[in-house]
């Protein structure tokens, strides 16, 4: 269908019950398909590799044309199908939305938030033809100082206000999330192209201040690969409850949540650790924009969201882009080589920690993203490995390696650049085999052996070597502890010399076993995930105290260890194993010599 001729499909969606957190939605379709039209929900949404069923939501759905019922019957999970009409024909739906994450769709009596996955329906055969959509404001008193933030463009509606928006197809209708409430917003040029952040939640945020570093950002990555030729505005969509972390990218706007205090307030100096962690949610989802929204898979191009779509290539979407999102915060200026550091270590940290790096490479949990990564169980540490954390490693060595290999001739930023002329503004896909022929083809090298090891198999990434290269001590050392994430150096005397190879979980006033590694002690006495613990060595004990109790232990004592499984009582035998060296902090070589240096400092700032 061509979009230029195709009269819009008009939809509109109105807050009408929000105690209830019920949307309604309606469609009209000026041309429906002579042998009745069928109208679907996706199954899943972009950027979140699960299916979800959106259609699970929909609680009423009829048609009607000219004033008149028409018959809707469901054909499957998803679809429903209206009998013929040679007249304009209106699909009228109920939804629930009271699902607060970046994912989803929420509505109360305090704001509205929403995906269009979530709320608005395709018409089937005719996903080209262009859409408006008519935001319709809340019965009053509900929602009187209520704004609305989107990225669609405004068609009639004034800015940030209720009224018709445009798409060009429906692809681009269900990527504008939109936010409607009390909205903080602050609003910033990048290269000339308007950016805003609308924010919802009780902040004290130094709004200036969150501006600038936010510019900061968005003109480093604009630097490296040039602003996408439809970049013509972008919004950052932000939900700062007192605690939450997610974000979810789009073509011109991103939905993030962060806690409301890891937000600068004014007269806040320096960055701090939860600031530091926001900053690299944003600058991630902003490196989308190029990485997997416009660059993608040849499996996304166009997306089948009724089903999954399986590619090995999540690694190079996720984990390239969580290589360059906390690289782009020291290339910038917005934390030191330190700290970048600090951030480096505890992503190594997390992936030494998972025993799953030694069953399942990056290609497969890319492949099996929609069954096992997004459906974890007690078992995913000792099962799966993230191809965010591992892929980050992956970049990191790669990127070092064609370094060295190339006497600082080529890096991953090369491969990036002609990666984005390649696949990117052409909106080519790229091939399962692409990333790995390009890094060849770029740099000269012959790497078949390199992604064999660390993409498709599960060996230890050859770390230590590479970072020395360019100036960095690799350095392992125990746990301090359930609350220590790796990146410093820690007290090598106060760590314990023991552990017991379990993760426990306060819930209520029970601590429960929430996962037992492999070949662990708590796993070797009979420990099973979802035991409660109730005694060691005959002394109640929580899990706060089971972590300063284990510091009075030594390898190869033995413990009694008392449990509930259910409503049973269950006494076992525990024997202490010594600790592993499984926390990571990196320190620059102050002995290294110029050449080092002068690779350290061009992989630090080079853009």
């Amino acid at each position: 269908m061509n979009n230029n001729s195709a009269q819009p499909h008009q939809y509109s969606i109105w807050p009408k019950d929000p105690a209830a957190h019920l949307f309604e939605v309606r469609l009209t379709v000026a041309h429906p398909d002579a042998a009745g039209q069928v109208f679907a929900m996706p199954a899943w949404i972009p950027g979140s590799y699960m299916i979800r069923d959106y259609a699970k939501h929909v609680v009423t759905a009829r048609a009607e044309s000219d004033g008149r019922d028409v018959s809707l019957r469901k054909l499957d999970k998803s679809r429903w199908q209206a009998d013929p009409t040679e007249r304009e024909l209106t699909l009228v739906m109920e939804v629930y939305a009271h699902d607060e994450s970046v994912r989803g769709a929420h509505l109360d009596q305090t704001h509205a938030f929403f995906n269009g996955t979530c709320v608005f329906p395709a018409v089937v055969g005719q996903e080209d033809a262009p859409c408006t959509v008519n935001i319709r404001a809340p019965d009053k008193p509900v929602g009187k100082h209520w704004r609305v933030a989107t990225s669609m463009n405004r068609s009639g509606a004034e800015q940030y206000g209720f009224g018709t928006y445009a798409t060009s197809d429906y692809a681009e209708l269900i990527d504008h999330p939109v936010e409607i409430g009390e909205l903080s917003i602050g609003e910033f040029d990048v290269s000339g192209i308007p950016h805003a952040i609308a924010i919802r939640g009780h902040t004290r945020v130094d709004m200036a201040r969150l501006c600038h570093d936010l510019q900061t950002i968005c003109e480093h990555h604009q630097s490296f690969l040039g602003a996408p030729n439809d970049l013509d505005r972008y919004l950052f969509l932000l939900n700062a409850p007192g605690s939450g972390y997610g974000g979810l990218e789009h073509r011109w706007s991103s939905a993030l949540i962060c806690g409301r205090d890891n937000l600068p307030a004014r007269g806040d100096e320096g960055v701090s650790d939860e600031y530091r962690t926001f900053l690299g949610l944003v600058s991630h989802e902003y490196f989308h924009l190029w990485n997997v929204k416009r660059m993608k898979p040849a499996v996304f191009t166009p997306y089948d969201l009724s089903q999954e779509s399986h590619t090995n290539l999540l690694w190079v979407f996720e984990g390239v882009t969580s290589y360059y999102d906390d690289l782009g915060l020291v290339r910038s200026g917005l934390i030191d080589v330190d700290s970048y550091l600090e951030l480096l270590g505890q992503t190594i940290t997390r992936v030494v920690r998972s025993g799953g790096r030694r069953k399942q490479s990056v290609a497969e949990s890319s492949f099996d993203a929609w069954t096992k990564f997004y459906k974890q169980d007690a078992n995913a540490t000792n099962a799966i490995i993230s191809y965010y954390a591992k892929g980050a490693l992956i970049a990191l060595s790669l990127d070092l390696k064609l370094r060295s290999e190339t006497d600082g001739a080529v890096s991953l930023d090369d491969v990036m650049r002609v990666a984005w002329q390649r696949w990117g503004e052409s909106g080519a896909g790229m091939p399962e085999d692409g990333f790995e022929q390009l890094c060849a083809e770029v740099s000269g090298l012959d790497l078949e052996d390199f992604f064999d090891a660390t993409v498709r198999g599960t060996g230890e990434l050859p770390l230590e070597a590479l970072l020395k290269t360019h100036g960095i001590e690799y350095h392992l050392r125990r746990s301090a502890g359930g609350k220590d994430k790796g990146g410093k150096a820690g007290d090598a005397d106060s760590l314990p010399k023991v552990w017991l190879g379990a993760v426990l979980a306060s819930r209520g006033d029970k601590s429960v076993f929430q996962a037992v590694h492999n070949e662990g002690p708590a796993e070797q006495a009979g420990v099973s995930p979802g035991d409660e613990l109730v005694a060691l060595d005959g002394l109640r004990i929580s899990g706060a105290g089971c972590e300063s109790r284990t510091r009075r232990y030594h390898p190869g004592d033995k413990s009694d260890i008392t449990v509930f499984r259910g409503d049973e009582l269950i006494s076992l035998r525990l024997q202490w194993a010594e600790a592993p060296a499984d926390t990571c902090y990196l320190l620059s070589d102050n002995e290294a010599d110029s050449a080092t240096n002068s690779r350290r400092n061009l992989w630090l700032s080079q853009v």
